[in-house]
């Protein structure tokens, strides 16, 4: 098969020109909404269930999900899957933990609830040096330099400076109301575009999925082995691991914790959770099957001589289907996708740097409106800029090793300290920074250590530490420290407010 990937595609341009233009006018309408703080953070807490359902879906259906896996599952076949299942089974956890207590005791950031009951500024400095944004940020932005150096035609360096360009735009003129909009255009665009390839790939099957099944196991030398487990996952404690990665931290990603705050109350923050599994679900469901397909169609080989990764296996197959005019549109959407979650994460960086660290820890507090919404959009030119010229400096490397650093962060650093502070009575001040801080420096530190990283990247023969990902480990010991912490230095104040907490944790009494 001949393919234009690689040459400026006029129509993929021309789509994404045209996401851009509405796009901007949604931010130019959303602009003109957004005065006050909490309508920068959180939409005025005016969006409505469906709609934070789609929105959320937007946030998280990112083009790792939509070119990972398809790539994935074309080169590792079933294996591949693990992947669309531990990103999709977390939603049920985070709407039976997390999404109710989250709306009713927060404002704006993950930190407030955990900082609710406990001495605000430790817990809001050691949620802000986290850093998961920043690691998925890196590979959003590698990730999307990569892409539009294919699609477009063009240098990589100037590929990320539109990126940001654009985003900064979004985020810093329309806030939460523009991201909001952005992410639902982008998921109503990707879930169109993911039905139209897989009708047109299950034609070509008498649209029966099983005959796909068929046509992968009959491919010559690797069929049997697609349909089978191993291809990417040898060892089954790091399946495991993996596994918990990325079912647990979803729960603790600040980007999806922040669009919970937009709804009006807790009634529509479990709403949403419920449309976004929907959506989410039928979307992992086709993704798989589209690997497959291009893993008979389009070949294994002319997959990994356009990219090693396999990453534009879903837009060899639409041009294979659909020609160039189809692929420039599978392209533009899977452009507009990183665009939508940069700009997520760039709100969420922003939350944390002015209203976790200059409002809640220098000012104590005591900041007007203005104030916070001027700190706040200063905070996304930082992080923008920074975005910007880390996705130029990481130019090429591999970015696997960021997104499974952002979801073993997550995991370990965010997630065992804000799900202890709703449960536990007995949980404290120490004992949350400790579990903060381990769990955020031991994933990092055993991420960097492990086969991804040391022997992938860094080339050495053996690795520090055996996992490829270390949420197992890291997780248990954010937990453990935790623990151990609260009971070394109890906090009995902390411990009296626990039931006024629980009030409003289940009930909503005092909710903003």
């Amino acid at each position: 098969m001949q393919t234009t990937l690689g040459t400026p595609n006029f129509i993929s341009i021309l789509f994404f020109a045209i996401f851009v233009f509405f796009t901007l006018m949604v931010t130019y309408w959303a602009a003109k909404k957004t005065k006050t703080a909490a309508e920068y953070y959180a939409a005025g807490r005016s969006v409505t269930g469906f709609q934070n359902g789609m929105a959320l879906a937007g946030d998280y259906m990112s083009a790792a999900s939509f070119l990972g896996i398809a790539g994935m599952v074309s080169l590792k076949g079933y294996d591949g899957m693990i992947y669309a299942t531990g990103w999709l089974v977390g939603w049920p956890a985070l709407m039976f933990l997390i999404a109710e207590p989250l709306r009713n005791l927060g404002k704006f950031t993950f930190a407030d609830v955990v900082a609710f009951r406990l001495k605000q500024t430790p817990i809001r400095i050691a949620g802000a040096i986290g850093g998961v944004v920043l690691a998925y940020t890196i590979a959003q932005m590698v990730g999307s330099g990569s892409l539009i150096k294919l699609m477009f035609g063009i240098p990589y360096e100037a590929a990320e400076i539109i990126v940001g360009c654009v985003m900064l735009c979004y985020v810093l003129f329309g806030g939460m109301l523009a991201t909001t909009w952005v992410q639902i255009i982008k998921a109503c665009l990707l879930l169109f575009g993911v039905t139209l390839l897989l009708l047109l790939g299950l034609s070509k099957f008498e649209f029966n999925p099983g005959n796909v099944y068929g046509a992968v196991q009959n491919l010559p030398e690797i069929g049997k082995k697609m349909l089978e487990p191993g291809g990417l996952v040898t060892n089954p404690l790091d399946a495991i691991s993996l596994g918990l990665a990325l079912m647990l931290g979803l729960l603790g990603l600040p980007h999806i914790l922040m669009r919970f705050f937009t709804v009006p109350n807790a009634k529509e923050a479990r709403k949403s959770v419920a449309y976004a599994t929907t959506f989410i679900g039928y979307f992992y469901c086709i993704i798989p099957v589209v690997g497959f397909m291009a893993a008979v169609m389009v070949g294994k080989d002319m997959i990994t001589k356009i990219d090693k990764g396999g990453n534009m296996a879903a837009l060899l197959l639409g041009e294979l289907l659909g020609g160039t005019p189809f692929m420039g549109f599978i392209a533009a959407v899977a452009f507009a996708t990183i665009l939508a979650v940069v700009a997520g994460l760039t709100l969420s960086a922003a939350s944390a740097m002015s209203h976790d660290i200059f409002v809640s820890v220098f000012r104590k507090g005591h900041a007007s409106e203005a104030e916070q919404v001027k700190v706040a959009r200063i905070s996304v030119i930082i992080f923008g800029v920074v975005a910007i010229c880390l996705g130029i400096l990481f130019k090429g490397q591999n970015v696997a090793f960021m997104v499974g650093l952002a979801f073993a962060i997550a995991a370990s650093g965010n997630f065992p300290a804000l799900f202890m502070s709703i449960v536990w009575r007995k949980f404290t001040t120490a004992g949350a920074v400790a579990s903060i801080l381990i769990g955020s420096i031991s994933a990092t530190v055993f991420i960097i250590l492990s086969p991804t990283v040391w022997v992938d990247v860094f080339k050495f023969e053996t690795a520090i530490f055996p996992l490829k990902n270390p949420a197992i480990i890291s997780m248990t010991l954010a937990f453990v420290c935790g623990i151990i912490a609260s009971f070394i230095w109890p906090d009995k104040e902390a411990e009296q407010k626990f039931e006024d907490e629980k009030l409003r944790t289940y009930l909503g009494v005092g909710a903003e």
